[in-house]
C-alpha cells in the first residue's frame, strides 16, 4: 500500500457507517479481464473502495418495460466481486475493510428489490453489500418511494450495510423524504465537478446529512487543458487529473475517478500529501457550466 493511501480518510455516513472517501469507479468498464484487473490494481495500490455499476441486463429483466437494454449498461459486477475475493485471498485483508458498492439498475416494485439485491450478491460472489444505490430517478414519485421501501427492507435483512440513491435532484430528494420512510438516503452519487458544481443539490444534500459522491470527478478528461487546471497543476507540481480529485476531496465529496491503466489508478491515488488552498478551491467552483459529460437526470419527473 502506498504511504499516502495507508492514511486514507473516511467519511461517516447518517446510519453511522463509514466509507472510503476515495475509491475506483468501473462505470463502462468492459466486463471480464479489463474489470478485474483495475479493480485488483486499485486494491494492490492501496484502494478500498470499488464503485459500479450492476449487472442487469437483458438477462435478468427483459420483459421489464422500466428496464433500460442489456446492451446499454456493462455488466461487471461478477468481475468486481472475483478481484475483490481473490485479493483477499491473497493479502489477508479482510473483507470488513473494503467497501463495494452496486447499484439498482430498474426502479420498480418493493418486491423487486429483493430479487435484485439477490441476483446482484450472487454475481458478485459476497454476502452483502457495502452500498447500494438507485441508480436513477426514473419512474416518478410512487415508484421510487416503492423502490425505496424495499431499499430500506433490504437494509434492514443485512444484505446491505448502507443505502443511497445516484443523479437524484433535489426534487427527488424532497418527494422522498415527503414520505417519512425509516431511513434517509446515506448516499447520492451524482455528476460534481468543478465544470458542474450543483451548487443547491449539495447545499440541500449537506443540510439533510446526505454524503455527496462524485462519480466522474475527472470530467472525463475534457477540462484537462483548461487555464485554470493547468495553471494549478504547475502550482501544487500535480497533474490535472490529481488537481481535480483534490478538489473532490477538499469540497467534502467522496470521489470514485475510474481507470483501466495500472499507471494512472496508482497514481489517481497520489492526492493524500496536499491539499488545495480555500482560495483555489473557490476559483475552481466559480467555472460552473453545467458541463454534461455523460447523464443528466436530476430534474426528470
Amino acid at each position: 500500500m502506498t504511504a499516502t493511501l495507508a492514511n486514507q480518510p473516511y467519511v461517516t455516513l447518517n446510519d453511522g457507517n463509514k466509507i472510503p472517501q476515495f475509491g475506483l469507479g468501473v462505470y463502462v468498464t468492459e466486463p471480464g479481464a479489463e474489470t478485474y484487473n483495475a479493480c485488483m490494481w486499485a486494491l494492490e495500490a492501496g484502494y478500498r473502495h470499488i464503485g459500479m455499476e450492476s449487472t442487469f441486463g437483458t438477462r435478468q429483466i427483459a420483459a421489464d418495460p422500466l428496464t433500460l437494454d442489456g446492451a446499454e449498461w456493462y455488466e461487471n459486477e461478477a468481475d468486481c466481486g472475483r478481484a475483490i475475493n481473490d485479493f483477499i485471498k491473497k493479502s489477508g485483508v479482510p473483507r470488513s475493510e473494503i467497501f463495494f458498492t452496486t447499484k439498482l439498475m430498474a426502479n420498480k416494485t418493493t418486491e423487486w428489490v429483493h430479487e435484485a439485491i439477490a441476483i446482484s450478491l450472487k454475481e458478485a460472489g459476497l454476502d452483502y453489500a457495502d452500498a447500494y444505490l438507485i441508480h436513477g430517478p426514473e419512474g416518478g414519485p410512487e415508484v421510487r418511494a416503492a423502490t425505496w421501501k424495499g431499499f430500506c427492507e433490504i437494509k434492514d435483512l443485512g444484505l446491505v450495510k448502507s443505502i443511497g440513491v445516484s443523479n437524484f435532484g433535489v426534487k427527488h430528494l424532497t418527494d422522498l423524504l415527503a414520505d417519512n420512510p425509516k431511513y434517509v438516503p446515506s448516499i447520492n452519487q451524482v455528476d460534481l465537478h468543478p465544470f458542474m458544481t450543483r451548487n443547491e443539490l449539495v447545499a440541500y444534500c449537506q443540510s439533510k446529512g446526505i454524503v455527496l459522491e462524485a462519480w466522474a470527478p475527472l470530467v472525463r478528461g475534457e477540462r484537462f487543458k483548461h487555464p485554470e487546471i493547468v495553471a494549478l497543476a504547475e502550482k501544487y507540481k500535480k497533474s490535472p487529473a490529481q488537481i481535480l480529485i483534490r478538489y473532490g476531496l477538499d469540497r467534502g465529496f467522496v470521489v470514485i475517478p475510474k481507470s483501466t491503466k495500472k499507471e494512472r489508478i496508482v497514481d489517481n491515488a497520489n492526492v493524500f500529501d496536499f491539499t488545495l488552498e480555500k482560495e483555489d478551491v473557490e476559483k475552481l467552483t466559480s467555472l460552473d457550466e453545467f458541463l454534461i459529460t455523460d447523464w443528466e437526470v436530476t430534474t426528470v419527473p
